[in-house]
């Protein structure tokens, strides 16, 4: 008689780290994308080393609000917006999902025409004909390749992203400046500080991202045979919610590494010499140039283009899952289109519509970081609703949200509101 196979949960904590890593992490990289960089650079060119502790203080945060988001698609099997339309009124819900579509797809049209710029600044060439090559691109990777099968092939893409790192090793920095900038000594809230902290708290902790990793958590029980929603195999908690830790901290920490780096790297070399306001790709190139020269811009390229093939697939597939699960559609990457044609459908009207932006004037960096500020403020009531559904008895069961997550993620959603509300007023004055 043969052994029998070892169960889920063994098979989880003897299985090394890298093999427990996979929607947390993707979702990490995914953050890091274009507007991403364009924000922090322009928080570390216009403000030097004193914005730092607002990435100190969106790590526990960011890893709180997406261990909840991955947890209620992990307990419930059923995606973000299923579940908040299961608690709160309807017309609210379809309003939040509107707003999201709406944040999402100005967010894809602000990093394909930054990934046009990046690859002109490198190869001469049309910038708008590259806009519209890799908005082709990635809408084909996504109507026709499953998601997971690329998306680890693209995030060695973003390891470019690293040479912002290597740069706090290269050059003499100023650890005093750091270490005060790090604990918040900095001058004055002014109003463009005021709203550079929203864009750093909008692209860091993004709306597109719970959804994502709640849908990604759904897919895993889709399509593994020993895996089943929580709230019908309780025993399956302790190895599912263990791995969702692991993936997910490892996947914030990245992030947040990344986007730390960047903006010290950028302070060391634009802010110190001058350029404190980031208009164009190029000038954000040349924070790169102490590691990377000549080789500044398409090191720099690079990066854009990686980390926005690896992002808008998220930021449509994220609007694509909403729309879908509040409508009651069939959704999911790993269909094919013809198999999910509504879900499909929001995912192509969001890249097609993002192709407009690109159209109307705005210079790419500026959009990117205005669609992280407007992401900062949208944020606010979708944690909000995701916190309702992880306190829910009657959804999580026994794996509803405890004290300390949900603390942490109630924390989050007040840490997220108070900075668009100071905003706002110091706007005002």
């Amino acid at each position: 008689m043969s052994e029998p196979k070892p169960g889920l949960r063994a098979r989880l904590h003897t299985a090394p780290l890298l093999k427990q890593l996979g929607p947390g992490l993707i979702t990490g990289a995914a953050d890091d994308d274009p507007s991403g960089i364009a924000t922090y650079s322009q928080a570390g060119a216009q403000f030097g080393f004193n914005l730092l502790w607002t990435l100190l203080l969106t790590f526990p945060l960011m890893a709180a609000i997406q261990m909840v988001s991955a947890l209620i698609g992990r307990v419930t099997g059923r995606g973000l917006a299923y579940n908040m339309g299961q608690v709160m009124p309807r017309p609210l819900v379809l309003t939040l999902l509107a707003l999201l579509f709406i944040a999402n797809t100005i967010n894809v049209g602000a990093d394909l025409a930054a990934m046009g710029e990046a690859a002109n600044l490198v190869t001469g060439l049309n910038q708008h004909a590259f806009t519209i090559f890799f908005a082709a691109a990635s809408l084909g990777l996504q109507l026709f390749i499953p998601y997971r099968r690329y998306a680890r092939f693209l995030m060695v893409l973003t390891f470019s992203l690293f040479a912002y790192v290597a740069i706090m090793f290269l050059l003499p920095l100023d650890w005093t400046a750091i270490g005060a900038g790090m604990i918040g000594l900095h001058p004055n809230l002014t109003e463009s500080a005021a709203t550079t902290i929203v864009a750093i708290f909008g692209t860091t902790i993004s709306p597109y991202l719970f959804f994502w990793q709640s849908a990604q958590e759904v897919e895993e029980v889709d399509q593994n045979d020993d895996e089943h929603p929580l709230i019908d195999r309780p025993r399956e908690g302790p190895a599912a919610i263990s791995r969702i830790r692991v993936d997910t901290i490892a996947g914030m920490l990245a992030s947040n590494l990344v986007a730390l780096a960047i903006m010290i790297a950028t302070a060391a070399t634009l802010h110190a010499h001058g350029v404190t306001d980031i208009n164009t790709a190029a000038q954000a190139a040349q924070a790169l140039k102490p590691i990377a020269g000549r080789f500044a811009f398409a090191l720099f390229s690079l990066g854009i283009i990686g980390t926005g093939l690896l992002a808008i697939p998220v930021l449509a597939g994220s609007a694509g899952y909403a729309v879908a699960e509040g409508l009651g559609w069939k959704a999911g990457l790993d269909n094919m289109p013809w198999q999910a044609r509504g879900f499909y459908s929001v995912i192509g009207a969001a890249v097609f519509l993002g192709l407009g932006v690109g159209y109307v004037g705005l210079d790419p960096i500026k959009a990117l970081y205005w669609s992280a500020v407007l992401n900062g403020v949208i944020a606010v009531p979708m944690m909000a609703a995701l916190m309702f559904v992880a306190s829910s008895r009657r959804k999580m069961g026994e794996f509803r949200a405890g004290w300390v997550l949900g603390g942490l993620g109630w924390l989050s959603t007040a840490v997220m509101a108070a900075a668009a509300i100071t905003m706002v007023c110091v706007s005002l004055k």
